[in-house]
This record gives C-alpha cells, sequence and structure tokens, in this order.
C-alpha cells in the first residue's frame, strides 16, 4: 500500500498513512523492520501458539468499562490491538509502534479483519507519548518493554495518558529460575529460540538479541518496582508456564502520589 510521506523530521505520533518510509522513532524499530513480514510465523511457531492465549488474558485483566478507548503499545503487527477489538465490539484502539515495517504489516491485518474504523495505526516512542493526559481507559504492551531504552520513562508516560483508576496491563518474556522443573525452558529461550529464529528469518544478530535482552530484563519484582516508581499500583505480578513470560497488573492511583 503507497503512503504519503512526511519529512524525515516528522514528529512522534504521525499516523502510519503519513509516516516516512524509514523513520525509526524509538529504541529498536530498525531493527524489527528487517524481520516484520515474518514475525507472526517467528511467534507462534516459537511459542507454540500459547502467546495468544497469553494476550487474551491481558486484555481480560484489563477489566475495560463499556465503550473504552484503549492504547496497546510496541503492537507490533497489531496481535493484541486487533484481538482487544475483536473481544471489545464496543472499544477503540490506537496501536503505536516504533517499526514502520511492523506497522505496515499490522495494517494489512487489521484491514483483513474489517477493523480500520476501531483500531488506529501510529509510528510512535513509548517514551514519548504524543497524547494528552488521561486519554485512553487501559494500556496494554506484549513483548515490548524490554527493548525499550529508558523504561522508568515509558512506564511515566503509561502512567500520565491513562485516566485514574485505568489499568496497566504488561506482557514480557522473561528468564524463569534455574531448576529441575525449568531447564527445558531455559534451553529452549537459551538455544533453540536464537537459533531457530535465525535460520526462519535469516536474520542472526536479531534473535541473538532477543535471547540476550531477556536474560538482561529485571526480576519480576524489580520490574514491580519500577511501575511503583512511576506512580502504579501494581495489583497482580503472575507468572506463566514455569514463569517463560509474565504479566504485570498495574492501576492508575485516583491522586497521583497519594496511598491507596
Amino acid at each position: 500500500m503507497a503512503h504519503s510521506p512526511l519529512p524525515s523530521d516528522s514528529p512522534v505520533g504521525a499516523p502510519l498513512s503519513q509516516a516516512a518510509a524509514g523513520d525509526v522513532l524509538g529504541g529498536s524499530g530498525a531493527m524489527f523492520d528487517g524481520i516484520a513480514k515474518r514475525y507472526d510465523l517467528l511467534n507462534r511457531v516459537m511459542t507454540f501458539g500459547i502467546d495468544q492465549r497469553w494476550r487474551r488474558r491481558a486484555i481480560a485483566l484489563l477489566e475495560l468499562p463499556k465503550g473504552a478507548h484503549v492504547l496497546d503499545l510496541a503492537t507490533g503487527t497489531a496481535d493484541l490491538a486487533i484481538m482487544t477489538a475483536q473481544l471489545h465490539p464496543d472499544a477503540q484502539v490506537t496501536a503505536l509502534d516504533p517499526s514502520r515495517g511492523m506497522l505496515a504489516v499490522g495494517e494489512t491485518k487489521v484491514t483483513a479483519a474489517g477493523l480500520q474504523d476501531r483500531v488506529k495505526l501510529v509510528v510512535g516512542d513509548a517514551q514519548h507519548l504524543p497524547f494528552a493526559d488521561a486519554t485512553f481507559d487501559g494500556v496494554t504492551m506484549s513483548y515490548g518493554i524490554r527493548n525499550v531504552p529508558d523504561r522508568l520513562a515509558a512506564l511515566r508516560e503509561m502512567t500520565r495518558v491513562v485516566r485514574p483508576g485505568g489499568r496497566i496491563v504488561i506482557l514480557e518474556a522473561t528468564e524463569p529460575p534455574a531448576n529441575l522443573l525449568t531447564w527445558g525452558a531455559l534451553l529452549h529461550i537459551r538455544v533453540v529460540v536464537p537459533r531457530l529464529g535465525a535460520w526462519l528469518s535469516g536474520a542472526p544478530a536479531e534473535y541473538r538479541y532477543l535471547q540476550k535482552s531477556i536474560a538482561g530484563f529485571p526480576s519480576p519484582a524489580a520490574f514491580a518496582d519500577l511501575m511503583r516508581a512511576a506512580g502504579q499500583d501494581v495489583v497482580a505480578v503472575v507468572p506463566l508456564l514455569l514463569g517463560v513470560s509474565h504479566l504485570w497488573v498495574a492501576r492508575v492511583p485516583q491522586q497521583l502520589g497519594s496511598p491507596r
């Protein structure tokens, strides 16, 4: 699909249809442009499709009101954004990502699902969101916070753009603790995922990065503390499949800075 480009210095928050080809706004857009067309297949193969089940759980944990406006950060090819719109037929979804290549794939999927009136794709940076305070009823971010250079800045931005009482749900890959029960999962993350990803995508550097970024991500408790430092009330931290991923659920306080 052709797009009318903006100049290369176009502001963060440009709709996909206006964003300049090659623009990368944020920490990791350029890297994901190169694997965008095979990204969904790789996810399904490497997680055996379980990632979709976890996305549905993330949406349920948002506890959205009727007619909600949801922000999906690091939307990638818009899997979670599309699922949110399908599970909540009265909701509007704004889906933001720094990778124009990923969003182009997502645009095709949104159109195929007939959701172009309710799912808006935006090129942008989670660290500097182009939205007014208290714009959204909830925020989701799946497998993206790990790639953000300044995670605290992104979390503070989430707090800012969610209405008081709204929820923030983050789904992220994590390394399970090393023990007899998790050795297989660790082998999968450390050896199988980078090799299989490199073979299927033809992009070995990207999938070596994936394994290293998972290993370097904070512990579930430490990341929950980071959410609290961003002004969020952490409601739950949920391990998934022996800890290969986690869900963090937080609420924006009615009055920021006040105890609840």
